[in-house]
């Protein structure tokens, strides 16, 4: 808005006044200056009511749309033909842990995949957000930006403990990471190893009444990129990293890939799994088998047992196997 259009006493019509009075015409030079001045003021103070209003307005309208979806998740594992189970697994549907719930939802999902062991994928389990909210999660107003530096550095705060705790507890194990956050509308993903999320995800064009049984298949789509020391580019970055400790030693960096997204009614629901349920499931076939099942009207605990259950008795999954199904609900 132009100063002109926001000063009220530049947008009077000057039309009907007569020329004989020269005192409404001609003021002088500190009449003009305190009306000047009383113009600004009023801009000043019209300013900062609309900005005040805006930010009311977008807070509110984040508020709604935050409410037009909820989240349902669960998780599911089993053994497999192993002697012992070194997965650890995070459903937390309100994880502003013991600080009083901020502006934005907060939801945490995570599976760390042992290996050697399991102290170290529970270290993880019980310290990995905690170092994430403790450096600067936000909580009030998105900003993606510091969501993903404190990620990057909750991943390294823990990584430093768990050094110092493997050293002086001699631990010879590791761990993998897979991680979701929820943030408001966005969604925010982490990992590092070979543990992986797929997210299934509606096509625009695609509709329902292309297909006999009146669903759209949805669309798998891999949000995590695997750091195995096979890749070249992996090979060299561990390399690089001196193999610090064994949880180096089994092919991980303390660094994650971070990626998000927003979060809108095409997106569906996330599979979280360990190498062990990748190893029997496709992206395509593990989205296909979920669908199916939500579909028919199971829960979500349901669908996330039946998934681990087919990828071990069925598909013979030999290793350690864990999922976690979120599921997005619009309304």
């Amino acid at each position: 808005m132009s100063e002109k259009s926001a000063n009220p006493f530049t947008e009077t019509d000057n039309s009907n006044l007569k020329r004989e009075n020269p005192i409404i015409i001609e003021e002088s030079n500190s009449e003009s200056k305190k009306r000047k001045t009383e113009a600004e003021v009023l801009t000043s103070e019209e300013s900062k009511r609309h900005d005040s209003g805006t930010e009311e307005k977008k807070q509110k309208q984040q508020q709604i749309a935050e409410k037009e979806f909820k989240i349902e998740a669960n998780a599911a594992e089993d053994k497999g033909s192993r002697h012992s189970m070194e997965d650890a697994w995070v459903v937390l549907l309100d994880a502003s842990l013991d600080s009083p719930p901020g502006k934005l939802r907060c939801a945490h999902f995570a599976i760390y995949d042992g290996h050697g062991g399991r102290l170290a994928a529970e270290y993880a389990q019980k310290n990995l957000h905690k170092n994430v909210v403790s450096s600067g999660l936000p909580r009030e107003l998105l900003d993606v930006k510091a969501a993903k530096k404190a990620i990057l550095d909750g991943f390294q705060k823990t990584d430093q403990s768990l050094l110092q705790e493997s050293t002086s507890g001699g631990w010879q194990d590791g761990a993998t990471a897979v991680c979701v956050w929820v943030l408001g509308q966005k969604v925010f993903i982490a990992n590092i190893g070979d543990a992986k999320a797929v997210l299934a995800r509606s096509s625009i064009i695609d509709g329902p009444q292309n297909h006999p049984d009146g669903v759209s298949p949805l669309k798998a789509i891999v949000l995590t990129r695997e750091h195995k020391a096979i890749y070249p580019q992996e090979r060299a970055r561990i390399q690089k990293a001196g193999g610090n400790r064994h949880f180096k030693k089994v092919g991980v960096v303390a660094t994650p890939d971070i990626h998000s997204f927003d979060l809108t009614d095409r997106e569906h629901f996330i599979i979280l799994g360990c190498d062990g349920l990748w190893g029997v499931f496709g992206p395509s076939d593990a989205v296909e088998f979920v669908q199916k099942l939500l579909k028919e009207g199971l829960t979500v605990a349901a669908v996330s047992r039946r998934l681990v259950r087919e990828a071990v008795r069925e598909r013979r999954c030999k290793d350690n196997c864990t999922a976690i199904i979120i599921v997005f609900k619009h309304s």
